[in-house]
């Protein structure tokens, strides 16, 4: 059974997975699926009535929300630790030679090595990817009204407009980021 869990799951398998999560969420009690949220119910519950942002009883609203944000973080540790899959990450040969244009050799990871570890965080491009994309991610989250995961996932399959609308534009910043951005940057 743990070979099984440890292999990457076919697309037919997990696609279908992660789409019944939407009807199941509409029929317990219609609650949302993403992560967003969660930070916003964590500042209400630490510094409440500082903003009238942070002004609601998230204790009524939150706790759906930090479950899934907590069952998330463990399901992390559980599939890094339990279910680690031995094998290399699979990059292509035409991304690792664009990687490798841009400066980026290390990719025994999840992630370049040369940006995301302890001793980039103390150049200038390793904090600004990391400090500087963590906090518009973050905004960015919030002011569009959801995460990746809330829009793609949850707000197109509930037919929203707002949620198409800020699909189309992580798509056209991600494309932005990767092809201008990065490379100056980098």
């Amino acid at each position: 059974m743990l070979d099984l869990l440890s292999q990457p799951w076919p697309w037919y398998i997990a696609g279908p997975l992660i789409g019944l999560m939407v009807p199941l969420l509409l029929l317990l009690d219609n609650r949302s699926f993403g992560i967003s949220s969660s930070y916003q119910h964590i500042c209400a519950a630490l510094v409440p009535g500082r903003s009238s942002y942070f002004a609601y009883d998230w204790k009524k609203t939150g706790k759906w929300n930090l479950g899934l944000a907590l069952g998330t973080l463990l399901g992390g540790v559980v599939a890094s630790v339990l279910l680690a899959n031995p094998e290399p990450i699979a990059i292509s040969s035409a991304t690792q030679t664009d990687l490798a244009d841009l400066g980026l050799h290390n990719l025994s990871g999840l992630v370049p090595g040369e940006i995301f570890s302890w001793s980039s965080l103390g150049t200038a491009p390793g904090l600004l990817l990391m400090v500087g994309g963590g906090f518009l991610i973050g905004f960015g989250a919030r002011y569009a009204g959801g995460c990746t995961s809330g829009h793609a996932i949850f707000g197109l399959a509930d037919a929203q407009l707002p949620s198409l609308i800020a699909v189309v534009g992580f798509f056209v910043g991600g494309l932005i980021s990767t092809h201008l951005l990065l490379p100056l940057i980098l």
